[in-house]
């Protein structure tokens, strides 16, 4: 027999049991509704892709810039660059020019340097026109002739001349000749060669601050500076004409643009530039081939 207490608290229950079952269902009526308008409000996915990006064919020379740095940066060759812009050999460039980004020679397009300076021909040939007064003819015929040398001795001068600048310019080696390679830095590669991730193209080594970074090879200092968006105080060294190599990241630069350096050679100190894990001490060092990034670790010598 249940008493009267027992039915009582056991309708109570179930009277209890009944509201929290209603009121669960009616929670979960409310989200399946809430989640059902947030769907038919979002705007549709087509709609929020970015629109194409637009390729840059120009590059306005900023100051302290260099050809090769300009090529570098777009991933061009830098002998290419210079035919499709009408640039010489010696690859002079000045602030303000605008450079073709292209490496296809095109006879319509010169690159346009910035105003030269007015001549002065007209001064000159207003004095040449003067007629001679008596007292100048009168010096002209006090003072000894000059005399002239042969031919033959102007040859010889010249040509000791020329060999005198060609052994003492180490320009003159072998233009594609194998170049040796030996590791920049001492310490532990800590990321490798990815030609398709953006700053990727060369591997990293890391070390303390202040280790020395040193030429993987000898050549010569094209660009010195921090005007690369990305690379910090940064060094390309030429080491013929088919091999580029670069040392980003450093804390001091120990050379100059113009410098000719010698494999190992100490050019800089390893720095720390960079945002979160980029931030440690590193030297990123990359090798470019007729303008192009390749994988240093197979060049380098086995450790």
């Amino acid at each position: 027999m249940i008493s009267k207490n027992n039915k009582y608290k056991i309708e109570l229950c179930n009277r209890f049991h009944g509201q929290c079952l209603k009121v669960f269902v009616i929670l979960i009526t409310s989200v399946f509704l809430s989640s059902c308008l947030s769907v038919s409000q979002q705007a549709p996915v087509s709609s929020r892709i970015p629109p194409p990006s637009t390729k840059i064919s120009q590059h306005i020379v900023a100051p302290g810039e260099t050809l090769y740095s300009i090529a570098w940066r777009y991933g061009l060759d830098y002998k290419k660059l210079a035919r499709a812009n009408g640039i010489n050999s010696r690859y002079k460039i000045f602030p303000g020019q605008s450079i073709l980004l292209s490496d296809k020679v095109s006879p319509k397009y010169r690159s346009k340097p910035i105003a030269s300076r007015p001549k002065a021909s007209n001064k000159t040939s207003s004095r040449i026109q003067k007629p001679a007064t008596k007292t100048s003819q009168n010096k002209r015929t006090t003072k000894p002739a000059r005399t002239i040398a042969p031919k033959k001795q102007i040859a010889s001068t010249r040509s000791e001349k020329k060999s005198k600048t060609l052994k003492a310019s180490p320009s003159s080696s072998k233009k594609s000749g194998p170049v040796r390679w030996r590791w920049p830095a001492k310490g532990i590669v800590t990321t490798n060669f990815h030609r398709q991730k953006g700053l990727r193209r060369g591997i990293d080594i890391g070390g303390k601050k202040g280790e020395s970074v040193n030429a993987a090879a000898s050549g010569k200092v094209v660009y010195a500076g921090s005007g690369l968006r990305g690379y910090g105080k940064l060094i390309i060294i030429k080491h013929n004409e088919i091999y580029l190599s670069a040392y980003a990241h450093n804390n001091q630069l120990r050379v100059s643009e113009g410098d000719f350096v010698k494999v190992g050679q100490r050019i800089a100190d390893i720095g720390s530039t960079g945002i979160g894990t980029q931030a440690k001490p590193r030297l990123h060092f990359q090798i470019r081939r007729d303008g192009k990034p390749i994988d240093p670790l197979p060049l380098l010598p086995r450790r």
